[in-house]
């Protein structure tokens, strides 16, 4: 889509007069002398999940044991109740939903239950440029299965070492391969991948396909009726804003819920047979069967809490915010800071990029730094990246403006020259 856009503060607040989730922003605990930029690795809290979490210690307090029945067994329920505020991101029906663990331990949990090599079908496809956690689950299973990784393993690699191309994909995917793991969207540049083509590919040559959505599940809209994946995984604490660590999610397309689940759990038997204690695993007939432990009320509660924002508002209308914010950053990039030495390296077309912005400097890092001292809280990534999310529940296209001019400033009076070149783990 073509944008029409113009500099200085006047255009600019009229962009926050016209935002029709500008109010949304006093639902978060935003710092009035911050600008944060970072919701693509750890989302704000908000008032809402707040709420919810401070509701349930109270149930606690109160009810004890007797919080698993209390409110018609809300509680024990909890991952049922998520799901129905989940369905409508990804177009999937709420069974096809669990609220469970880590989105390495739901990896780990679709790969043993996907994953079953044989003679003529055994390799795993990922690629290059996937977050380290991904690759490490598919060497795991890799191992665990008896195999040697770089017999199994094929990764697809990048042209331009920031994305990939479909085709690549799909030229990987010979008769030999059983499963892919695929990120929707790229976590350094931002790449939206094509998952209905991908998808209906692999389909086509009977590979099972997962995809993770950690960097797209609460930014950008997924229709999995149409897309029709075998499962996904994705975590909770970035666009959903659930807290740090916050319970993960995971889909499990209903073709495959007669599947004997890979990782067996007590919390995945029926419900009827839960409490029997039988050493007889019961599997649930959806989703959740996929389940394991109890649930971790105190990491779930926020979540349910932080999505009622997504219910009320809905997801395309994030998504449009999402993609004319980001072009707005991108055009003030452009006009104002390439003449220094930025670059902007995720992929322009709307239909091809996530929530954020990849710009690059070759002072990247000391750049971040200043950033920081600068009150605006960026995400620096390996090796010159520096990744901004304007969050479109909570960040202001004027607060993208000044983070412009400070970048702007950082080069001119060469700031960042102060900061060391020795770099801290966490940034």
């Amino acid at each position: 889509m073509r944008y029409e856009f113009k500099d200085g503060l006047e255009f600019v607040r009229s962009l926050d007069k016209s935002d029709k989730l500008f109010n949304l922003r006093n639902r978060f605990y935003l710092k009035p002398d911050e600008i944060y930029m970072d919701g693509n690795s750890l989302g704000l809290s908000s008032k809402d999940a707040e709420k919810a979490l401070l509701k349930a210690f109270d149930v606690w307090r109160k009810e004890a044991i007797k919080i698993w029945g209390a409110e018609d067994g809300y509680y024990f329920n909890l991952s049922k109740k998520i799901a129905e505020k989940l369905k409508s991101l990804i177009n999937a029906d709420a069974e096809e939903i669990v609220v469970l663990g880590s989105i390495t331990t739901n990896i780990h949990q679709a790969l043993t239950t996907f994953y079953k090599p044989t003679k003529e079908k055994y390799k795993i496809i990922v690629d290059e440029l996937n977050f380290p956690t991904d690759i490490y689950a598919a060497k795991s299973i890799i191992e665990l299965k008896g195999y040697n990784v770089g017999d199994v393993l094929v990764e697809v690699k990048s042209r331009d070492k920031r994305t990939i191309k479909e085709e690549d994909i799909i030229s990987k995917m010979t008769d030999d391969v059983a499963l892919i793991l695929l990120p929707s969207v790229l976590y350094r540049s931002a790449q939206l991948l094509d998952m209905e083509l991908i998808t209906k590919e692999a389909h086509k040559r009977g590979i099972i396909i997962g995809w993770d959505l950690a960097h797209s599940m609460g930014s950008v809209p997924h229709d999995f009726k149409k897309i029709n994946p075998d499962f996904a995984v994705w975590c909770s604490y970035k666009y959903l804003n659930a807290g740090p660590g916050a319970t993960a999610g995971m889909y499990i397309n209903k073709k495959h819920f007669n599947k004997s689940v890979g990782l067996k759990g007590w919390f995945g038997s029926k419900d009827e047979s839960q409490f029997l204690m039988s050493h007889d695993f019961d599997q649930d007939k959806d989703a959740n069967g996929w389940l394991q432990g109890t649930h971790n009320i105190f990491s779930m509660a926020p979540l349910d809490g932080a999505l009622d924002i997504f219910n009320e508002v809905g997801i395309s209308n994030i998504r449009q915010k999402s993609l004319h914010i980001t072009a707005y950053l991108m055009y003030l990039i452009d006009n104002k800071l390439t003449k220094y030495g930025y670059i902007i390296s995720n992929p322009r077309e709307d239909h091809r990029r996530g929530g954020h912005v990849c710009l690059e400097h070759e002072e990247a890092y000391r750049i971040s730094l200043a950033l920081r001292d600068n009150n605006i809280i960026p995400d620096y990534r390996e090796p010159n990246a520096i990744r901004l999310a304007p969050v479109a529940l909570y960040v202001s296209y004027e607060e993208v403006y000044h983070l412009v001019d400070i970048l702007e400033k950082i080069i001119i009076s060469k700031e960042y020259e102060k900061y060391s070149l020795n770099k801290v783990t966490v940034l």
